[in-house]
């Protein structure tokens, strides 16, 4: 009994609770032994002790900001409430003591629940993990899980640890690291995250990182971090509250000097207390970064919550970023009465016997129309192409270079198709079979299919410029601006000329956001008001170092971080409009004899509690959002 009494003393949520209740039931008896037995002795005793019961924990908490040198808004209802006593008001003191204290109850229960995003993420890392030691499977502790040990993860299991699946095939959600939905199909090879639930299959995990180490942790201390950050404008109140609280002191003591009537004096105090204009930012910022951790978006504070907001310019790479980041196969160009099909083949059987990086999409896209032999005898000729040959036929596969190695001459039309090719931005592979060009590939680095949408949307958001700063040739990041409605193109940059662009755009007073890698376009990304970083799952130096980590590769979470950021911004208006109405009208009310001690400590809470409430607006997900229960996000944060 007496450790329970301790944890609850010790546990302020709970000792706030316990406190309220009593207090409640002492006013409770004082107001049935009045009204139902007309008992007046009872009265100041029992009313007393409530304000005692309420009044401790306020006390409490007055003590420790007074010890910092600081005037609380506790301290102005521990004055007011003790001088209601004084003056034998014990109903006023006893309410306002206890309304004071249900509704610092009811903030702590409410604002842990913006909390939600992080309790999430909390409860999707798993204590336990299955090991193979001595070939035989172990339970332990995730956080005792050894780099490189063998894990197994059976269906319906959260992964204890980052990894590399060694063996095994599953399908896995990985909506508490990236917030998408879709689960991502796993087989040897794959890379899996801690907090991730494996919803069918077998997996044998290599362990690659355990405990503090793992994405989910690191994303979790983030998540901490950016909620105790403060935004702009929560400093900007707390500064306004070091003089508020002692302003009003000073008013109370004029008013009752002027009047003499010390009841107003005290009423002032406890209608004065700064409580919804305190709490109006900081619970806008915690429910806006975990609503964005919940969508697989790590915001790293809430400055750049709010940054994000303002941003009326967006600089981004081609590369990775509006591209998919590999070539592919976009056209294939016949000529000499040779099939597009014969033309694929020939240029397939050639490149099976080849390791650069352009021959694998024309690979896959040849052995798609059927199967693909082997060429008998191939000559790689470095930096030109290939020669191979089969069934008695030369195939030369590669750039002008090879042709004109092999004296191979083109002729008006091939010229004209190579210079189109060029034209799209596509890299052209030339083909020829017997010395006689029979076609043209055309390969090229093809837009994510979110690009334009993305773009469209950050448009209709107010985004003024759009802007691709790639080191890229002209031709190719023309063909993709195209493509996806990119508004500016800068290509064939070096790092220090995006750096020299990004300053550019901010010296027309715009709000610059960069996306990038942040490795190579680091001096960029530092210059930038914001920086985001693309696909950061299991990326150290993302998480680390950008104001905002998209843990996906999806570019329409750059729009969905902006939607976010102004939804806050807006409100954290709404609720600094509540909360001055509130203290105005409430000092108007005293003044003209309409509000009262306790009247006003009543309108005073309220007013704490819609603010709270209009920030947990924020938590909710539109239903085209919603990615599931927390139990995957460990359920199905960010936050």
């Amino acid at each position: 009994m007496f450790s329970m009494i301790t944890s609850i003393y010790r546990h302020p949520t709970s000792r706030r609770k316990w406190l309220t209740i009593f207090s409640g039931a002492f006013i409770t008896f004082a107001l049935v032994a009045w009204y139902g037995f007309g008992l007046a002795g009872p009265w100041a005793p029992l009313m007393t002790t409530a304000a005692i019961l309420a009044g401790y924990d306020i006390a409490l908490r007055a003590w420790a900001a007074l010890r910092l040198r600081h005037l609380s808004i506790e301290l102005l209802v521990i004055v007011a409430a003790t001088g209601a006593v004084f003056i034998d008001n014990y109903w006023e003191s006893a309410a306002v003591t206890f309304l004071f204290m249900l509704g610092a109850w009811l903030e702590s229960r409410t604002m842990s629940r913006t909390r939600g995003a992080l309790k999430a993420l909390i409860d999707a890392a798993p204590v336990t993990a299955t090991v193979l030691r001595g070939g035989e499977p172990v339970e332990v502790a995730a956080h005792v899980v050894q780099l490189g040990e063998t894990v197994l993860v059976k269906a319906g299991q959260l992964l204890p640890v980052d990894g590399e699946v060694i063996e095994g095939a599953a399908a896995v959600n990985e909506a508490a690291i990236t917030g998408e939905p879709i689960p991502a199909e796993k087989t040897p090879g794959s890379r899996v995250f801690a907090g991730t639930l494996a919803e069918n299959g077998l997996l044998y995990l290599r362990a690659t990182g355990v405990g503090a180490d793992t994405t989910l942790a690191r994303i979790i201390s983030r998540v901490e971090e950016a909620q105790e950050a403060k935004a702009p404008a929560q400093r900007m109140i707390e500064s306004f509250g070091r003089w508020y609280t002692p302003a009003v002191f000073l008013l109370a003591i004029g008013s009752y000097l002027v009047t003499r009537d010390i009841e107003l004096a005290l009423t002032l105090l406890v209608v004065g207390c700064p409580g919804a204009l305190v709490i109006s930012t900081p619970v806008s910022v915690i429910a806006g970064i975990g609503r964005a951790a919940r969508a697989g978006i790590l915001i790293k504070g809430g400055e750049h919550l709010e940054n994000a907001g303002r941003i009326t310019a967006l600089a981004l790479d081609k590369t990775g970023t509006l591209t998919e980041g590999r070539p592919r196969l976009a056209e294939v160009v016949a000529l000499a009465g040779q099939s597009r099909e014969d033309v694929l083949l020939w240029a397939g059987i050639a490149e099976t016997g080849s390791t650069h990086p352009l021959g694998r999409p024309i690979i896959e896209a040849a052995r798609a129309q059927g199967p693909l032999p082997t060429a008998e005898a191939l000559e790689e000729i470095s930096g030109m192409g290939l020669i191979a040959r089969h069934t008695g036929h030369q195939i030369a596969v590669g750039s002008h270079r090879l042709f004109d190695h092999l004296g191979i001459a083109f002729n008006a039309g091939t010229t004209d198709a190579i210079a189109r090719l060029h034209g799209l931005g596509h890299t052209v592979v030339i083909v020829a079979r017997d010395g006689e060009v029979v076609g043209l590939l055309g390969l090229a680095d093809m837009p994510r299919a979110s690009a334009k949408p993305m773009i469209d949307r950050l448009h209709a958001l107010g985004v003024r410029r759009v802007v691709m700063l790639t080191g890229d040739q002209r031709p190719a990041a023309e063909a993709i601006a195209r493509a996806v409605g990119v508004d500016e193109v800068h290509a064939e940059m070096m790092p220090d000329d995006k750096l020299d662009r990004i300053r550019s755009l901010k010296s027309e007073g715009l709000g610059i956001a960069m996306v990038g890698d942040g490795i190579n376009d680091a001096p960029a990304l530092a210059a930038a008001d914001i920086s985001i970083a693309m696909g950061a799952g299991g990326s150290d130096i993302a998480i680390e170092t950008a104001d905002i980590a998209l843990m996906t590769d999806d570019l329409g979470k750059i729009a969905e971080a902006m939607e976010i950021s102004r939804a806050t911004l807006t409100n954290m208006r709404q609720n600094l409009v509540i909360a001055v109405l509130t203290v105005i009208g409430l000092l108007f009310g005293v003044y003209t004899g309409s509000i009262h001690m306790a009247g006003g400590m009543l309108i005073h809470q309220l007013s704490v509690l819609i603010v709270i409430a209009n920030g947990m607006r924020l938590l909710r997900v539109p239903k085209a959002a919603k990615i599931g229960t927390a139990r995957q996000i460990a359920e199905h944060v960010v936050a």
